[in-house]
């Protein structure tokens, strides 16, 4: 195993980082993993100095790492690194934290995943989840597909947690006859604190994986606070709840997939779907396509609306069951003719789809005369219960890959890959 390096870096702007150097897949960024266990990626470019420095007390390991052996009995499983921080270990040698990401190391850290798995394991991105743009979806998914021809069993992507749900949406539509199981994990908490959920997550997406007969995108995170199963989570149906708890990640509108014990039980808790027979087919996204997004708020102005003129697609985050402030009920409210005026001529220009701001619950234009109005325009998105995540990256994608606007309107209404159930459930207890 190599040393530890360390480093200083200055940037043009003065800011100063130092802490344990990490290999990157990008050349053009400079990481490394400070003190406090969180990773920092700077542009080259914009670095004036780096000085390599000594670690107080800092030694060279001298541990072996034992290699990881084929066994033709088992499953290959794929694991693809975005990031950092699920695959980092401690180092009681010099109190660094370090990335890990070869098979071998992987079976060092996680000693269970001996006998249960065969594991390759490689980096094919080093970055923040927040950073990434619809040039990174296309990218992983061309590494999904190389893997599934290399004949692996099952892969699992590690990602941040801030848009992982974006991204499991996105690998949902593009993967088009998937034939194995595509698991995204992530970790709420920094592998150096003693409550980081990443080896659990990561040896439950393992077993889930041997054990049970899937073949579509799924996300594996902790199902509690505690440390005794992880849940295997629908790619369309699933949010981010809450900014720092293990066990944010919870179906809206639907249930499950599988619970999957810390001994490597897994209990399956619906009826999967029948598997896809096409051939694999990847329908990418078009990298500079523009979706705006809107956030309904009192005093609305015209102007945020006509802002959105040269975007191709919008987003809107209604209240309540679909709504936007559009009706004149006095002086004080004659801008909201505007914006609904406005709001015309952007319908006819580009499609516009309707969310809610609920969690929980579907989008009903129907039942006010506020929703009848929006629906007039040809709002898209009436009846649906899509997360924000899941219409966003659905617009997206459509607009990517459909060239009549019939086509985009007509399947954003269906339910393609689960986003849209028949019937809302009523939500989970959560706190």
């Amino acid at each position: 195993m190599k040393a530890e390096k360390y480093a200083e870096v200055v940037t043009k702007n003065g800011e100063r980082y130092a802490g344990l150097i990490i290999d990157s897949a990008n050349k053009d960024i400079f990481s490394i993993k400070l003190e406090s266990g969180y990773n920092v990626n700077l542009n080259r470019k914009k670095i004036t100095k780096i000085t390599k420095i000594k670690k107080k007390g800092a030694k060279k390991s001298i541990v072996k790492i034992a290699k990881a052996e084929f066994d033709s009995n088992l499953k290959t499983i794929s694991i693809l690194h975005t990031g950092g921080t699920i695959a980092s270990k401690v180092s009681y040698e010099t109190g660094a934290v370090y990335p890990r990401f070869s098979p071998d190391e992987l079976i060092r850290m996680f000693p269970e995943l001996r006998g249960t798995a065969n594991i390759k394991s490689r980096l094919i991105e080093n970055m923040f989840s927040e950073d990434m743009r619809f040039y990174h979806y296309n990218k992983i998914a061309k590494e999904i597909e190389k893997e599934i021809r290399n004949g692996v069993n099952g892969i699992i992507v590690t990602h941040g947690t801030d848009t992982l749900c974006h991204t499991a949406a996105a690998l949902s539509f593009m993967l088009e006859g998937l034939s194995v199981p595509v698991v995204l994990v992530g970790s709420q908490r920094s592998s150096d604190r003693p409550s980081s959920d990443s080896a659990i997550n990561l040896l439950c997406a393992v077993n889930f994986i041997v054990k049970a007969n899937f073949s579509r995108v799924a996300i594996c995170m902790h199902s509690e606070t505690d440390d005794n199963s992880c849940e295997i989570l629908p790619a369309c149906k699933t949010k981010k709840l809450h900014s720092s708890r293990r066990d944010a990640f919870k179906v809206v509108n639907g249930n499950p997939i599988a619970k999957v014990g810390r001994d490597g039980n897994v209990e399956l808790l619906r009826t999967f779907i029948k598997p896809d027979e096409r051939p694999l087919k990847l329908r990418f996204f078009r990298e500079g396509i523009k979706i705006g997004v809107l956030k309904a708020h009192p005093n609305l102005s015209s102007d945020e609306i006509r802002m959105f003129s040269k975007f191709d697609g919008l987003v809107i985050e209604g209240t309540g069951l679909g709504h936007l402030g559009i009706n004149q009920i006095d002086n004080a409210t004659k801008e909201n003719l505007n914006v609904f005026e406005e709001l015309k001529k952007l319908a006819k220009k580009i499609p516009v789809v309707m969310t809610t701001q609920c969690i929980f619950g579907r989008v009903n234009l129907n039942v006010y005369e506020t929703g009848r109005k929006i629906a007039e325009l040809g709002i898209l998105g009436n009846n649906s219960d899509m997360t924000f995540e899941a219409a966003f990256i659905k617009l997206a994608w459509l607009l990517s890959n459909y060239k009549k606007r019939s086509d985009v309107e007509n399947l954003f209404e269906k339910d393609m890959h689960g986003e849209i159930s028949r019937r809302v459930l009523f939500e989970r207890k959560f706190i």
